[in-house]
């Protein structure tokens, strides 16, 4: 007979699209989130039991797995008890599923009992406790009277600044996955990542909602115009909506290449590749992302990476520090060397200036998108992003740096972060 006790192997969270081990306390725990405990030996089901909706007794603790937010005096109530599923035949996982909403901005603790009980009666040696609490998404307190600066990351978090970059509130987050792209619109807010992942704020980014997906692999970017919010994505995929980001519809722009960025300006869209061949595509004519054609950059031709439009010219910027700039809606290009000697991420338009982030810290302006000024910045990090609103500049990056600058990019203050994960792209909504 098998007298070895079961034990817990490990503890996961699922956001309801991805399954997250929790193994350090920096993730961020969306508010819809379930827990998934995995046991090391088949356990007996009706020994698995959780605190329930609804108890007699207010929100007190009962069963061998809880949760809890204030040291197991009240636990979280489930929507039922725990559902098995086995994963081998020496493997069960239980998945809770809270019977409403997690508490915004609320540190969780998990435990298993001894009550809990494998199939031949074996009970575990002793308490499970898991070594590390999770915290819930933050819900901002105050809302923007002049728009906001929200910034998107590792992990799916956010961060939202309504006083021009100064301050930040603490993460939110709808998903476990990494964002990349963020763009605003109509006052919604849309952001883009890993696995085609994408989500929605219609609340000035307080918080977000998830979105179905229009491809199912990466999306590195998305912007805004024509009333249609316009992502691009591995393989050449885009994805287009007319609804404000409620849903999208998939186009493939027929280019194959990975694009990396995208922007609007002067009723067309104009994407850019990663491609050593200086790929771009581009929709014109009010067609809002619906077809596609595709041209070359100028030679010397490199991987590009960020695009903008400004003063009448769309400028994309790349590998090498190498930037591209076109007067024609993205038809005909010339090449300039902005002098940055590494990688440009991210390029934006305000106040007549052009600015561009990238490795190192790197940050370069420009008047006309063709000539560039090296500026000194207070990091030597890589910057990933850069948005422009009410006369400031924002730039984000690896590590969760943010800077900013009031002067139109002459100079830069590095300004606490409330995160130490990475910010991938930075948007503006007014």
């Amino acid at each position: 007979v098998n007298t070895k006790a079961p034990t817990v192997t490990s503890m996961k969270l699922t956001d309801g699209v991805s399954i997250e081990n929790f193994n350090n306390s920096n993730i961020c725990l969306p508010v819809h989130s379930n827990f998934k405990v995995i046991f090391d030996d088949r356990m007996e089901p009706s020994f698995i039991t959780t605190t329930t909706s609804p108890v007699t007794s207010g929100s007190n603790c009962a069963g061998s797995i809880q949760v809890s937010s204030d040291n197991f005096s009240t636990c979280v109530e489930m929507s039922s008890e725990p559902s098995a599923s086995t994963t081998s035949n020496t493997n069960d996982t239980y998945t809770l599923n809270p019977d409403a909403d997690l508490a915004y901005g609320t540190t969780y603790k998990i435990k298993v009992t001894t009550a809990a009980k494998d199939v031949l009666g074996n009970s575990l040696s002793s308490q499970y406790d898991h070594a590390y609490d999770v915290t819930t998404s933050y819900y901002p307190s105050s809302s923007p009277s002049s728009g906001f600066f929200v910034a998107v990351g590792a992990e799916g978090k956010a961060v939202r600044s309504i006083n021009d970059g100064a301050s930040w509130d603490n993460e939110t987050c709808q998903l476990f996955t990494d964002l990349y792209g963020v763009a605003s619109g109509n006052n919604k807010v849309v952001a883009v990542g890993q696995g085609g992942k994408i989500i929605r704020s219609t609340n000035n980014a307080s918080s977000f909602s998830t979105v179905s997906p229009y491809y199912a692999y990466d999306s590195w970017g998305v912007t805004f115009g024509n009333n249609t919010f316009v992502g691009v994505s591995n393989s050449g995929r885009t994805g287009r909506s007319t609804n404000d980001g409620s849903s999208f519809s998939a186009v493939n722009s027929g280019l194959g290449y990975n694009l990396r960025g995208v922007a609007f300006g002067n009723n067309t869209f104009v994407a850019v590749a990663y491609d050593s061949s200086g790929r771009i595509v581009r929709s014109i004519n009010g067609s809002n992302g619906v077809s596609w054609s595709s041209r070359y950059t100028d030679s010397p031709r490199t991987y590009l990476y960020g695009i903008t439009y400004g003063d009448s010219k769309f400028v994309a910027v790349g590998a090498s520090g190498r930037t591209q700039r076109s007067s024609n809606d993205g038809y005909n290009w010339n090449y300039s060397n902005s002098g940055a000697g590494t990688t440009l991420n991210g390029v934006t338009f305000g106040n007549n200036t052009f600015v561009a982030v990238g490795m190192s810290g790197k940050i370069m302006t420009s008047s006309n998108g063709n000539s560039w000024t090296s500026r000194s910045t207070p990091i030597s990090s890589e910057l990933k992003g850069v948005a422009f609103g009410n006369n400031t500049f924002v730039a984000v990056g690896v590590g969760g740096k943010i800077l900013r600058s009031t002067n139109d990019g002459v100079n830069w203050s590095d300004v606490t972060s409330p995160i130490t994960t990475d910010l991938n792209g930075v948007t503006f909504s007014d």
